[in-house]
Parts: C-alpha cells; structure tokens; sequence
C-alpha cells in the first residue's frame, strides 16, 4: 500500500473521524505532515473556533500541501458527516465551524487557512469588531509595524483602544471590539476618515488608492474590506506560507519593536496562547458612537 493511499480512524468528542495520508507533507520546509498540523490544529481549536463561531466560513485548501494548487472552498464539501451543520447565505451552505471534530475534519480535506466573515450569522447588521487592514504592495515591507504603530496612535489620540493582528502573510490588521450598535456602513465614515488623515499626513507610507497597480510601494490602508460578505483571515489561522505562520494578535510592544510576521507559527503558537491567553479578549467592547459623531457621521 503506498504512503499516499494510507487511511485510518480517530475518535474525537465521540465522532468518528477518517484521517487519509497522515504522512503527507503539507508544509515541507517546517517537516509538517498531516498528522502534525492535525494536532496544531486541536491545540488551536480552543481559540480558532472562538473566532469562526456564528460566521460564514471560507477555506483555502491545499490536497498537496502549501507548495501545490489550491482552491477556496465556501459550499461545505461533499461528503459531509451528519456531526457537519451549514448555514444556507445566498445558495451557498457554509460549513458551520463550531467544534473540535468539524475543524479536524476540515484539516483533513487539506483546509490550510480559515476565512470567517465579518457579519455575523446571527444579527449580520451590526458587526462585534471593526477593523482596519493594513495591505503592504510590496512583497515584503520593512515598514509595516511602523506603519501599524502610527494606526494604533491615531486611535489612541482619539480614545479608541485597539490589538494589532498579523495577517500571517504580508499584512497586519487593527482590530477594535465594538458594542454591537453601528452598522457597517457607520463604520465605514469612520475608516474613510482614518484612512484619508493617514494618507496624507504620512503621503511615502500610507495610500487609500484601491487598485494595486497605482499604488506604487505605499501601504494600503483598507477599510472598505470591513463589510457584509467579505471575509478576514481568522485570528489564529494557519496560513499556507513555508514558514507555517499564523495570524497572530500582538501587543502594542511588540509592534514598537518591529517584531517579524513569521515568528509566530504553527510550532510555537500553542505556547503563546498557554502563557498569554487572547489578546483579543484583553480589551472592552467600546462605542465609536461620538467619533462618527464628531466626523460628521449619522450617529444616532
């Protein structure tokens, strides 16, 4: 029997699971099979489930690892097991990513990265975070926790408390947890706000400008990706990168002192979590009530 066609089962919360080609290298530079990025993935679960409960999930999947084709994957894959639920949005029937066995099942289909939607299933009007991505153009920016940090600063100048969040790939995203009381569109006057300040009082670092061919080597500063329907790389996902690395919330400290996007990564996150907890969890929920205000908004 070949390495490839090797199959077995595992009983996990009392769910009967097919594992097929645990040997299968899925990040070959970090010596990550199946079986491997299986178990980060069930140390993670605590959190990355956190994370993607009540959203619309989108995967990315990879059947021969990182360095092979891949393809998103919204509809839940077929065959499902019965313990595998979706919520029918639009004719597409989401996988509902709410326990330990749907997400090693998923991990055993090859889901490498975890996109959950910024609208919630159950009230999608009005979203719990907002968030700012920060899209560098350039493959690799140097500048982008400088960058992050003169984000953080703004909203701090303004009372707004925020955790910085690497994308796990080139980027980094601000995330603020909100009172679930302004709609997306509200949110949206806010980051057009942000976004046009930065932009032009840091012209060489900051654009606004949405097609990347216009761009030059300026960091993109997105807000109009904060929206109903459109998904963000989920904290604590895996993202398929030689490095294994994992989209990572930060403190503000590590941001000051330039702390690298791969350095956290599907070997070493487990510890992070165990020590730190979510940082992610470590802020209020916050109203931005009198900043739509203040900007000239129709807060309420």
């Amino acid at each position: 029997m070949s390495a490839r066609s090797v199959k077995g089962t595992i009983v996990v919360e009392g769910q009967e699971l097919t594992i097929s080609n645990p040997e299968k290298l899925l990040f070959p530079d970090m010596d990550i099979t199946k079986a491997i990025f299986l178990q980060r993935l069930a140390a993670l679960s605590p959190w990355l489930i956190k994370h993607c409960q009540d959203r619309m999930l989108t995967t990315i999947r990879f059947p021969d690892g990182v360095e092979g084709k891949s393809f998103y994957q919204k509809n839940c894959p077929t065959p499902a097991p019965p313990f595998v639920e979706t919520h029918e949005h639009e004719s597409i029937a989401y996988v509902k990513l709410s326990s330990l066995p749907v997400l090693l099942w998923l991990g055993n289909l090859a889901c490498i990265e975890y996109h959950a939607s910024f609208d919630r299933i159950s009230n999608p009007e009005y979203p719990t975070e907002w968030i700012l991505d920060l899209d560098p153009t350039l493959p690799e920016e140097p500048r982008i926790m400088e960058a992050t940090m003169l984000v953080g600063d703004l909203l701090r100048s303004l009372g707004i408390e925020s955790t910085p969040k690497t994308s796990g790939a080139t980027g980094v995203q601000v995330i603020v947890p909100l009172i679930p009381e302004l709609t997306f569109d509200e949110l949206r006057a806010i980051g057009e706000f942000v976004g046009n300040y930065l932009s032009d009082k840091h012209p060489q670092l900051f654009t606004i400008e949405r097609f990347k061919r216009n761009r030059g080597d300026l960091i993109y500063i997105d807000y109009l990706q904060h929206y109903q329907g459109k998904t963000i790389i989920a904290p604590y996902s895996p993202r398929a990168r030689r490095a294994a690395s994992v989209s990572t919330p930060l403190y503000w400290d590590e941001v000051r002192r330039g702390v690298a996007i791969t350095d956290y990564n599907l070997l070493n996150i487990e510890e992070r979590l165990l020590q730190e907890g979510d940082l992610l969890d470590k802020i209020a929920p916050q109203s931005l009530r009198s900043i739509l205000q203040f900007i000239g908004g129709k807060g309420r």
